[in-house]
């Protein structure tokens, strides 16, 4: 017997569902720990990755490589 429901749902901010492959904008000014980056609101993140936590998300932007986000600082693009 398999169990569907196993399958890990990710939702921005607005509630929008996310897949891999996605676009999203950041919806919060955001401090990067460990450099000097300071990301800012209406950035755009491509081509996400999803994690095996629901509330994180994986990116690459301009300055920051392998970057991790809270799904509650984006929104679907």
């Amino acid at each position: 017997m398999s169990d569907d429901n196993d399958e890990i749902i990710v939702k921005d901010s607005n509630g929008t569902r996310l897949t891999d492959g996605d676009s999203v904008t950041l919806i919060k000014d955001l401090k990067v720990k460990g450099t000097s980056v300071t990301l800012k609101r209406g950035q755009l993140c491509k081509n996400i990755r999803l994690t095996d936590d629901e509330d994180l998300i994986e990116c690459n932007v301009d300055k920051v490589k392998g970057l991790v986000l809270r799904t509650e600082f984006i929104k679907k693009a």
